[in-house]
């Protein structure tokens, strides 16, 4: 589990019977989980700099609300390309052949979403995004669905919920998604947040009145302006 906290997901995974290995950045996190009792292997590491397990040990990998963090370079020395390169690289390493990995993620842009779905179709995985309730900005959740090796008649990409037009309730915003759904989801990625409108700018500036009014203002207030000339707000020639 890549950026496993403090346990809540581990002990989902400990109830239905699985051992897991936990990676997360933060002690203070894992001091937690330490608290709580969580049965898993927890290790302190940065999963930007691979995960170094040894090959083919693992039998499938879930993330939340991790991976987008790669994306971001919080430290000079950071590179995201690189990082998500290693991540992917070191994941796909150590699954099964035919294992899957899951990574639910928070993407900013568009962009931050290709730079993540390349990373790690250039690492071997078959797979894609699968959306949940993508007309719900409170809902809506992305998945990173992935399958270690060529794809194949049975690493089919799972089904999203909400597709067609359906708003979820407030059951389905507080569900973490792992209930049965029969609506169809294209897959795909989508854009969390509309572009922003650019703010309109005068051709012509802010000419000699605006100036003018300015001066008046800073008088006002106290401050020590030049006076009025013939050539205030005049613009001043390129040469001598």
């Amino acid at each position: 589990m890549a950026g496993c906290g403090s346990g809540l997901s581990g002990e989902t995974l400990t109830e239905q019977g699985h051992h897991w290995i936990g990676y997360d950045i933060s002690k203070s996190m894992l001091d937690v989980a330490l608290e709580r009792g969580s049965e898993g292997d927890l290790l302190l590491a940065d999963m930007g700099q691979g995960l170094g397990l040894r090959p083919g040990v693992i039998d499938g990998a879930i993330s939340i609300s991790a991976v987008q963090w790669l994306c971001n370079a919080d430290k000079s020395c950071h590179n995201p390309r690189l990082r998500l390169k290693a991540f992917f690289g070191s994941l796909y390493r150590c699954l099964a052949r035919g294992a899957r990995a899951v990574l639910q993620f928070y993407a900013d842009n568009v962009k931050q979403s290709e730079m993540i779905v390349t990373a790690a179709m250039r690492a071997g995985f078959a797979g894609g995004v699968v959306i949940d309730w993508p007309h719900s900005s409170k809902a809506k959740k992305s998945y990173l669905v992935l399958t270690c090796g060529p794809p194949s008649l049975h690493s089919s990409l799972p089904k999203g919920k909400g597709q067609d037009g359906v708003m979820c309730s407030d059951d389905d915003e507080s569900n973490d998604g792992s209930g049965d759904d029969d609506e169809a989801q294209t897959v795909g990625i989508y854009e969390r947040n509309r572009p922003k409108k650019r703010q309109k700018t005068k051709k012509n500036g802010k000419g000699k009145a605006w100036l003018l009014n300015k001066k008046e203002q800073m008088r006002r207030r106290g401050r020590d302006v030049p006076a009025d000339t013939k050539y205030t707000g005049r613009k001043r020639k390129s040469y001598f």
